[in-house]
């Protein structure tokens, strides 16, 4: 990190991916602070400086991000205001804090998928970019761990739909954590080529291989669905295009959890 502090500020560190990114840097010895809306935990881990408040607040992003070397921008909200507010707070609040090096994980595709989401996503790189911070945006695909998730809502129903036709690619979280850590302990890179999972998967075969793994019994229905983010999804836009893979496939992933109903 050169010349600033080794000191890195987490926010959305309670969330899917936050916590590995905040496990991979306590055990790698690096000071951390985590930003998030709850109370610290009786889990949290020792090291981290726990600072309770929100990523749309001035003030309060000034003091998390008083003294801090680099971010690594995690949050993410449903409420797309929400999102592109945080990303304006933060940047206001790095220029006048020392100008940290913000690496900010992305989804594959933002910019070429119509999600409202994705549009938030990629308004958010946009702000980070012209910015003049020091910035490297690294954008992923899916997590394993999402469909395991969604997969565990969808099967409260007998019938779990899931449109006809689309592949993907997805990734292990903690992968993703690793090249983010990595990414912010060096010098910032701007866009980095997308990541993704080894493999490439039918989306109902996901969902299957899922419901095996929770045990539960489901009818997995393929359902022809049209419009633009479908077709979208099925030319493959939210899939990466060069080599860099993770290592963990989707049935190594499955082994490797305790799933339980």
């Amino acid at each position: 990190m050169g010349n600033r502090s080794d000191e890195v500020l987490v926010t959305g560190g309670r969330g899917t991916l936050g916590r590995l990114v905040v496990r991979r840097l306590t055990a790698a010895g690096v000071p951390v602070r985590l930003v998030s809306r709850r109370p610290r935990p009786a889990d949290a881990p020792p090291p981290v400086t726990w600072i309770t408040g929100d990523q749309t607040d001035p003030v309060g992003m000034r003091a998390a991000l008083d003294g801090v070397g680099a971010v690594v921008h995690c949050a993410s909200s449903v409420r797309s205001k929400a999102d592109l507010v945080g990303a304006r707070v933060l940047v206001d609040a790095g220029a006048a804090t020392g100008r940290p090096h913000v690496v900010y994980i992305s989804i594959v595709g933002v910019d070429r998928i119509p999600l409202g989401y994705y549009r938030v996503k990629h308004q958010v790189e946009a702000v980070l970019q012209e910015s003049g911070l020091p910035v490297t945006i690294q954008r992923a695909t899916q997590f394993h761990e999402l469909f395991l998730e969604a997969t565990r809502m969808l099967s409260r129903s007998p019938l779990v739909p899931v449109p006809a036709g689309v592949w993907f690619q997805p990734i292990a979280a903690d992968e993703v954590a690793a090249r983010l850590v990595a990414l912010v302990s060096g010098e910032p890179r701007g866009r980095m080529p997308d990541i993704g999972g080894p493999d490439v998967h039918r989306g109902e075969d996901l969902v299957r291989a899922c419901l095996h793994r929770l045990g539960k019994r489901r009818l997995v229905v393929p359902i022809p669905a049209w419009g633009r983010t479908v077709s979208a999804y099925r030319a493959g836009y939210h899939r990466t295009r060069g080599p860099a893979h993770g290592r963990t496939t989707f049935t190594e992933f499955l082994h490797s959890t305790g799933a339980a109903a």
